[in-house]
């Protein structure tokens, strides 16, 4: 089987993110260290522990897609869609003919799905009964609506669904498009995720869980995985969206090449419903197993994503995982959580931070881990605190894990031409 695999690229990409609302103005405001942080504005905070978040500030649903849907979607779809928009034209998807359109397949998932609508929709039931419940509550609640548009709005007709893994969810979405290409079933896939959970159940949830950050005197400093004083992760929300496709195809129509997916492993804890085994179990299998998959010796990774959310349990776990599996060369490379920067956007993370992992790949710097103060001595590793750094990349490794265990990384290679 493997002699028969195919060799997948990415070749668009899209980026909307708390600190940039293009791949462009991510990649910029990571190399400038700049958090999303501050004080949430979507709604009163008076009542709940952590006040602040990492929104997308400015984002106007109306420069993307027309009042009508806009009013009807949930925020998630809003970001799907908004953030395909510049896929699709970095891809050059709309240069596809109605044939070739109908080949392409789109696997776009989102962790909580219609969190925003599900609350309006519950307090119009409370407040009115079931005959004011809207007609569009269904279908556009499902997580799997996502893909559902996308197709729709730019009439991409092949596979067609979502995979939904908590915080995992990005990862496992592009993990599913490379496999598919990878396999021969289809050449091109529209691939990523979306999230939108800063709302009154998101942060009334996960301040319940206990999982969040309650720095409410400055946001901006709060979210600082591996520093002894991390209190938990800041929420954040967003979309990031990636163009897959086989190495042949890519290069006969001429399409620019970002860098070459190379391998995904996937695992679960098999431990806890939402802590992470303390020993790093479940993301060591990952580890090991994308290593095997992309062919790879643990010394041929140059730089490492890290889930790195901010969590006193989460950040030395994934810690232990990494030294296991790469023994001694944990310290030479590079490692960093742009969640420091942008918070957790859940389901959306694993897109984002594809995109962070390809454009260090291709530009050979690494962004940082802002925020670090006070040394962790069961984080000791070269996490490139607070500054990017230039160094050479040539493969590089993402981290997503989830809530239910669930544990993905996805390898990434320099694309050089033969």
């Amino acid at each position: 089987m493997s002699n028969q695999q195919r060799r997948v690229v990415v070749t668009g990409m899209g980026a909307l993110t708390p600190i940039g609302h293009t791949v462009q103005g991510f990649w910029e405001a990571m190399l400038r260290g700049e958090s999303g942080a501050a004080p949430i504005t979507y709604f009163d905070t008076e009542p709940f522990e952590t006040k602040f978040a990492c929104e997308l500030k400015n984002f106007d649903p109306l420069d993307y897609i027309d009042r009508k849907l806009a009013r009807r979607l949930d925020p998630f779809c809003q970001f799907a869609l908004a953030v395909t928009r510049e896929t699709v034209a970095d891809g050059k998807l709309e240069d596809l003919s109605e044939e070739e359109r109908n080949e392409v397949g789109v696997i776009f998932g989102s962790g909580i799905g219609g969190m925003q609508l599900f609350h309006e929709q519950t307090t119009t039931y409370n407040e009115h009964g079931p005959r004011r419940i809207s007609p569009f509550f269904i279908p556009m609640l499902i997580s799997d609506m996502a893909p559902g548009l996308i197709s729709m709005e730019y009439g991409l007709r092949g596979p067609n669904y979502c995979v939904v893994s908590a915080c995992a969810t990005g990862n496992n979405n592009i993990g599913d498009a490379f496999m598919l290409i990878q396999q021969g079933r289809t050449d091109m896939m529209l691939s990523g995720s979306a999230e939108a959970s800063v709302s009154v159940l998101g942060i009334g949830g996960f301040n319940a869980m206990k999982a969040l950050s309650t720095r409410n005197d400055e946001p901006a400093r709060a979210s600082r995985p591996f520093d002894a004083t991390r209190d938990g992760f800041v929420l954040g929300e967003g979309a990031g969206g990636l163009v897959l496709e086989e190495l042949e195809h890519a290069k006969k129509r001429g399409a620019k090449i970002y860098a070459e997916i190379i391998g995904i492993g996937m695992s679960n804890d098999a431990y806890h419903m939402a802590a992470p085994h303390p020993e790093g179990l479940g993301a060591r299998l990952a580890m090991e197993r994308v290593l095997k998959d992309a062919k790879l010796q643990p010394e041929e990774v140059d730089y490492l994503n890290m889930h790195g959310t901010s969590t006193p349990p989460g950040d030395v776990a994934e810690t232990k995982a990494i030294k296991m599996v790469f023994g001694d060369h944990a310290y030479e490379m590079n490692l960093s959580s742009t969640k420091s920067m942008t918070g957790h956007l859940l389901g959306a993370a694993g897109a984002i931070e594809a995109i962070a992992t390809i454009l260090a790949v291709q530009n050979d710097i690494i962004p940082p881990t802002i925020n670090f103060e006070h040394p962790d001595p069961e984080c000791d590793l070269n996490y490139t605190f607070n500054e990017a750094v230039e160094r050479k990349v040539d493969v590089a490794i993402s981290n997503a894990f989830g809530v239910g265990g669930h544990n993905t990384s996805v390898a990434f290679r320099k694309y050089v031409e033969d």
